[in-house]
């Protein structure tokens, strides 16, 4: 498996850059790339998203965990089988009364951020992060059993 460290070396020499200028194009400190590349430091989230953003990759192929620099695992991707929504008693009926200009716009921009690939990527990262934690490692092994027990 490549880890981040050759990654981020491979896609720099691609661009043919060198480790000083790639840090001072994305504001790093000087020595910044270098210890990314030997392995000394690994960069932090923020850093993550402006390497991949810089490289126009995702984070999962930067980080060495695709092989795929444009689209990350398909479960992330929404290729993954829902399950039956939970039903719910009726709600009261809610008055029809127009809403205000702004908490219309507000629903807009709301929409709009949802629909960002920034901000998807940054719920990608969140999921990620959340189930390599020792508790969503424990969800995902309850759900390989739930789903191995049904065949």
């Amino acid at each position: 498996m490549v880890t981040m460290a050759q990654r981020l070396e491979a896609l720099r020499m691609e661009r043919g850059i060198s480790r000083p200028a790639l840090s001072a194009a994305l504001g790093f400190p000087k020595t910044a790339m270098e210890k990314f590349e030997t392995g000394r430091q690994t960069p932090t989230q923020d850093q993550q998203r402006k390497l991949a953003d810089y490289f126009s990759v995702t984070l999962p192929y930067l980080r060495g965990e695709s092989d795929d620099p444009a689209q990350g695992d398909s479960w992330l991707s929404g290729n993954v089988p829902t399950e039956e929504p939970v039903r719910t008693p009726a709600a009261p009926p809610v008055s029809k009364k127009p809403r205000p200009a702004a908490v219309q716009e507000d629903g807009a921009v709301f929409g709009a951020l949802l629909k960002s690939p920034s901000f998807q990527a940054l719920m990608r990262d969140a999921a990620l992060e959340a189930l390599r934690s020792p508790e969503g490692q424990e969800l995902l092994a309850k759900a390989v059993r739930r789903e191995l027990g049904r065949r």
